[in-house]
């Protein structure tokens, strides 16, 4: 059954003796369809690729993907009314299923008028080669150095009426009849005034040969006629581009010859007289407005087009998983010369071209405005043929519809030059974004976005991760306030971003709840504050000045960042205080003692002394004495008590004595003592010098008590009193000393020979040597220092 074809399903056309014929893809609603040929003798014949080539028929598709017919008006099954006026029809047939089945056919009839016919004209197409001649042009040229004259010899073998062909290749000469040459997918014919040959590319009568840097393929062939008193000889050779492409990142050129050798025999009388070009079966007159250049010399006709340029088309597609485009244009290239043999020649080539794969990598612009608090990411630039999918937030797959019901905004942004951009929009509270503290007070957000696309008609997904940040400054510090009262010292810290952002330490030590309760600290906390409560004596409390009846403490909590420990600020409250007795044990082992002695009578506080009597008060007063030594004098004792060092002294009174006339005396004063304790953590020792004993400031402090004692005391506790003397020898025999208190220089590469004895006979007590370095100086604390023993 024969159907009305839709308005605009085929349009056609005729140009250079060339029937167009093209279908719209769009109203072929992705059906199967075939092409058949309407031969007026024999009836329809299916088009396929070997009948095409052979009889000068094209059928492609263009660079919008609409099938495209072109045939030759040549052609097998074309109609010649007198070489002027050609018609063919075409049966479109078109079905829902592969197999061709309930096929619904349309029959397209064309028509072309032609007969400006030059005296020779060549076709260049796709898939063949056509030359046709006017048999009225002299056949035999003058200049007998022409290949094909070595045909003149066989020509008594050519059979009475009937035509053959001679075709000379690098391999030799070979002579067939038509009907054998249209077994080799060759086509020769004679109309009413013209001789035509058709031969496929690279057939086995072919040759390659180069012309100007382009690969030309050749077939050198003559037609041979003769009916009794003729002899007709005509060249039929055909020479046509095969490559001649060359690619930049921006443009694509296309290289034809503009002489011939194998066609142009007298090259000195070649003249050019008109060249076109058109894309897309249509001739652009002003190829400029375009952007296109159509350039030529002696040598070379090029055409150059910008890729992207009207006319071709971008296509979007993925290669080894790498995302880019191609560009596509059909072109077409007319070159009419005039030269001695064959006064003028008309030279048509059909070229489509397609770059090759450009890989482009995917745009992620950061269009974030930090104030907005919203990521705003441009994905892109793409072309039309590309969708968005889905999207993945922090490796959490969403589809289009589940990213905007989850508040995402996603949408498309187009472009001027007609690419377009994906926009995704994702609040910095998302919990799918990822939030860093960085610096002193900012936030560093990270979205980590997976883009999944559709390329192309194929459709192939394409993948593509990007990662973006923004910091701010969105995070305040806390400023904490400090205060004290008579016995304590207090801090009061904001609560907000402890333990997220950063932690309180004392000193190296994390100040949790279990430290301050250690420490002897009150720790209380309200709905935005933290509360410490330090007492004066605590661990942890830095002494600036003691003087007698005064002590400057100073409390300091260091606030760090939980991940990197870097200090961001100091936490400190200092404070006066006035007491009238106390006790501080300095980590450098300098103890200082404001001591109250209350006894009837009262005590002449000058007369107070420790263990040592050279050891008198500092500074006194009618009830005060204040002391100030080192653990290591005045006779002060030391001991182990679990974890702890324990140094003890005592400060007593010389009592006057009058003198009797027995044994006993008489005296007023009372027999006192106070009983002065210090303790540090056995790993916090304090400084013992080999060869200087000078007083160190570094932390931490010892903790100190007072305990009085009176002669009438029923209990008394036991001392055991640990004597440790270091001192360092001259040399391996440890006979022979340096002199305490005295530096003693010495070169790095030298051995320094250090004892350390403990003189007790307790079988409880061991020493442990810990730590022994060398200074250049007399301060325990100076740098350069060089380590003896460490971790001993």
């Amino acid at each position: 059954a024969l159907y009305v074809l839709s308005p605009g399903f085929v349009q056609s056309s005729c140009h250079s003796r060339i029937f167009w014929m093209k279908l719209n893809k769009l109203l072929l609603q992705g059906k199967f369809f075939q092409l058949e040929i309407n031969d007026p003798y024999a009836g329809p014949v299916l088009l396929d690729e070997k009948l095409a080539s052979r009889c000068g028929y094209v059928l492609s598709e263009d660079v919008w993907g609409n099938p495209v017919f072109r045939a030759s008006v040549l052609g097998c099954h074309v109609a010649n009314e007198a070489d002027e006026l050609f018609s063919l029809t075409v049966n479109i047939k078109v079905s829902s299923f592969a197999s061709m089945r309930a096929a619904v056919t349309y029959t397209y009839p064309m028509y072309c008028s032609y007969s400006s016919w030059a005296p020779r004209e060549i076709v260049c197409e796709e898939n063949y080669m056509e030359v046709s001649v006017k048999t009225d042009v002299p056949a035999v040229s003058n200049d007998y150095t022409v290949a094909w004259m070595s045909a003149l010899p066989e020509t008594q073998n050519v059979a009475y009426q009937l035509w053959q062909l001679m075709f000379v290749s690098p391999s030799g000469r070979k002579r067939i009849m038509v009907s054998d040459a249209a077994k080799l997918g060759y086509s020769f014919n004679n109309t009413l005034s013209r001789v035509y040959l058709r031969a496929p590319y690279h057939s086995n009568e072919s040759d390659i040969s180069m012309v100007s840097g382009v690969n030309m393929n050749m077939v050198t062939s003559t037609s041979m006629y003769r009916q009794r008193w003729l002899l007709l000889l005509i060249d039929t050779t055909v020479s046509c581009p095969v490559d001649g492409t060359s690619f930049t990142d921006t443009t694509l050129t296309w290289t034809v010859p503009s002489v011939i050798p194998t066609l142009v025999l007298q090259e000195f009388t070649f003249l050019s007289k008109n060249i076109l070009m058109g894309v897309d079966g249509q001739v652009i007159v002003n190829p400029e407005e375009s952007n296109y250049l159509l350039e030529h010399n002696k040598t070379h006709i090029g055409i150059t087009i910008p890729i992207g340029a009207e006319g071709g088309k971008l296509k979007s597609c993925v290669s080894g998983g790498v995302y880019g485009i191609i560009y596509s244009i059909d072109l077409f290239l007319e070159h009419t010369w005039t030269d001695a043999d064959w006064q003028t020649t008309k030279y048509t080539v059909i070229k489509s071209i397609t770059t090759p794969f450009m890989p482009q990598i995917p745009a992620v612009t950061n269009n974030t405005l930090p104030e907005e608090r919203i990521f705003n990411v441009a994905f892109g630039h793409f072309l039309p043929d590309v969708s968005l999918v889905s999207i993945a937030i922090g490796n959490v797959p969403f589809t289009l519809r589940e990213a905007q019901h989850r508040g995402y905004k996603i949408y498309e942004s187009p472009f001027p030059n007609g690419t377009k951009g994906f926009i995704l929009e994702v609040s910095f509270d998302d919990p799918y974004v990822l939030k860093e503290y960085v610096n002193r007070n900012e936030t560093k957000y990270t979205l980590l976005v997976n883009y999944t696309i559709s390329v192309g008609p194929e459709m192939t997904l394409y993948y593509h991760s990007a990662e973006v940040e923004c910091v701010i400054a969105d995070i305040e510090l806390p400023e904490a306030a400090g205060y004290c009262d008579e016995e304590n010292l207090y801090l009061a810290i904001p609560i907000f971003g402890l333990h997220q952002y950063w932690n309180l330490y004392l000193g190296t030590k994390l100040l949790n709840q279990r430290t301050a309760l250690t420490n002897g600290y009150l720790a209380a906390s309200n709905s935005t504050h933290l509360i410490l409560q330090i007492p004066l004596f605590a661990v942890g409390v830095i002494y600036e000045e003691v003087s007698f009846q005064k002590i400057k403490a100073r409390f300091d909590v260091a606030l760090r960042k939980v991940r990197t420990m870097e200090t961001l600020q100091i936490f400190s409250v200092s404070c006066n205080f006035n007491s009238s007795a106390f006790i501080v044990c300095h980590p450098d082992g300098t103890v200082m003692i404001s001591a109250q002695m209350k006894t009837v009578p009262a005590i002449d506080m000058s007369k107070t002394k420790l263990r040592d009597s050279s050891c008198k008060p500092k500074e006194y007063n009618e009830g005060h004495a204040f002391f100030k030594f080192h653990v290591t004098t005045c006779g002060t004792s030391v001991r182990f008590e679990g974890d702890h060092i324990v140094y003890e002294n005592e400060i007593s009174y010389e009592k006057e004595t009058l003198p009797g006339q027995s044994q006993s005396t008489i005296t007023r004063d009372p027999d006192y003592r106070l009983t002065v304790l210090c303790y540090y953590r056995a790993k916090e020792t304090v400084m013992l010098g080999a060869f200087i004993s000078e007083p160190s400031t570094s932390r931490p402090f010892g903790s100190g008590t007072m305990v009085p004692r009176s002669n009438i005391a029923v209990y008394r506790r036991i001392r055991k009193a640990l004597n440790v003397v270091s001192r360092v020898s001259k040399n391996e025999s440890f006979v022979d000393f340096y002199e305490a208190n005295v530096a003693i220089v010495k070169r790095p590469v030298e051995s320094v020979f250090l004892e350390v004895e403990l003189k007790d006979e307790s079988p409880d007590a061991e020493l442990n040597l810990d730590n022994c370095w060398v200074t250049g100086s007399l301060d325990f604390n100076s740098t350069p220092r060089w380590n003896i023993i460490v971790d001993g």
